[in-house]
């Protein structure tokens, strides 16, 4: 069979299993879970690689799943991946009541575009065609939330990196694939819609701690030190450096208060904020992150108050490989009218595939079929067939169009990949370097 035609019969044998796969979907949805702890959903994924005959193994990461489309195998190993994890949103209509959990970033419908993709290319036969490997992958925490229970995690020795993908090269579960792709929903788009992603911001991670001293906020305010105006200021300073911030960096940085104080009657004497520091490049990022610490301590400065700053690494930028967008948005074209397949441009949010990303060649396309916007209660999947069957067969005939014919597509798409980071050692030694802890008096 020449290459159409393997792409049409992997094609095919996912729109004959459709059903299958949207009360996959279904059901992941309406069980989410927070991330490292993805039990149930881990669970899911293993049992429907038993049903494919794919082997496996479990664990990784904590929850994160591996599956390979040949026990054995020569050439590139292409990876297909998809998240565990929901995200906090205890407005959706699906959201567990106890955690908040739900899954308004529509991580379920990769998980099943990722094993629809997996079963096109298994139960269709094509795989004795494809010169090479596929690694499909169930990631845990792609969601940089409950950062305090990650860093517990961390003190424990369980994980070393706070984002699942981050944890994976981390472990050396990437270190035999060479190429990776996965897809995301796309925000207010209920319309089957590809949208060809460029690049994304990164960012750095911070929790911040003021400790002043409490006194009695209306007989004695004097003899206080109020954290919570530390902290004010310290976002004042904060909001006076935008300025500076160049457009071309796509910088973001948005602090919370999670802690004001104890009680009304009480000068604030312990007061806890967050905050990432977002920008298009790993440049921008740190020496912004310089800034805001800057101005985090003068806060602290100004009122007397101790300050304590912990930074942690969070999501590298993205960085979308031309020749492997290219290989997508053919395919794409191929299955949609033109006026669907568009570009995405840079997008100011991030994602641990940046992480991979740095290291080899990776695309994060995204995907319509969803109304309303990420993260929130609005968010609904209009149109299951575009939200996962469609990215399911564009990530099987993009796979095919790289492993056929002794997988010279893949061969050339490796080679005109530049990594930012040379080897794994690297890139883990600037992680490492990223966390650090400033207590100023």
């Amino acid at each position: 069979m020449n290459r159409e035609e393997l792409k049409e019969l992997a094609c095919k044998t996912i729109e004959e299993n459709k059903e299958k796969l949207l009360s996959l979907a279904k059901d992941i949805e309406n069980s989410p879970e927070l991330g490292y702890k993805e039990v149930e959903t881990s669970k899911k994924v293993c049992n429907f690689l038993n049903e494919l005959n794919i082997s496996y193994k479990d664990g990784v990461a904590l929850t994160g799943v591996k599956g390979k489309l040949k026990d054995n195998s020569s050439g590139p190993n292409v990876a297909i991946l998809g998240e565990l994890d929901g995200v906090i949103c205890f407005d959706s209509k699906n959201a567990n009541k106890t955690t908040g959990a739900s899954h308004t970033c529509g991580h379920n419908l990769q998980i099943t575009a990722m094993l629809g993709a997996a079963l096109g290319l298994k139960l269709s036969g094509v795989e004795n065609q494809l010169h090479g490997n596929v690694t499909f992958f169930a990631v845990p925490a792609e969601e940089y939330i409950e950062i305090e229970y990650r860093e517990k995690l961390r003190e424990e020795g369980k994980i070393n990196f706070l984002a699942g993908k981050q944890e994976l090269i981390y472990r050396g579960e990437l270190e035999d694939v060479d190429i990776a792709m996965m897809m995301h929903s796309l925000k207010n788009c209920p319309e089957p819609t590809v949208a060809i992603g460029e690049t994304s911001n990164g960012f750095i991670g911070k929790t911040i701690q003021y400790l002043g001293q409490a006194a009695h906020a209306a007989e004695a305010p004097h003899d206080g030190i109020n954290a919570l105006n530390a902290a004010m200021l310290g976002i004042m300073g904060i909001n006076a450096l935008r300025e500076t911030f160049k457009d071309e960096d796509s910088i973001r940085v948005h602090p919370i208060i999670t802690k004001g104080g104890d009680t009304v009657n009480s000068v604030p004497s312990d007061v806890r904020m967050e905050s990432y520091v977002r920008a298009k490049n790993v440049d921008a990022m740190m020496s912004t992150n310089k800034k805001v610490d800057r101005a985090l301590i003068a806060g602290g400065y100004t009122m007397g108050a101790k300050t304590i700053i912990n930074t942690i690494p969070g999501h590298l930028p993205l960085k979308c490989s031309k020749e492997l967008n290219y290989l997508f948005r053919e395919n794409s074209l191929s299955l949609l009218p033109e006026d669907k397949v568009i570009d995405a441009g840079h997008f100011a949010a991030s994602t641990d595939m940046g992480d991979i990303s740095n290291l080899i060649p990776s695309i994060h396309p995204f995907v319509g079929g969803v109304s309303g916007a990420l993260h929130t209660k609005d968010f609904n999947v209009e149109d299951f067939d575009a939200a996962c069957i469609l990215p399911a067969k564009l990530m099987a005939m993009t796979t095919i169009d790289l492993l056929y014919n002794d997988a010279e597509r893949a061969k050339e798409v490796i080679d005109s990949y530049v990594p930012t980071f040379n080897n794994k050692e690297d890139y883990i030694k600037f992680l490492e370097s990223c966390f650090e802890r400033k207590v100023e008096e």
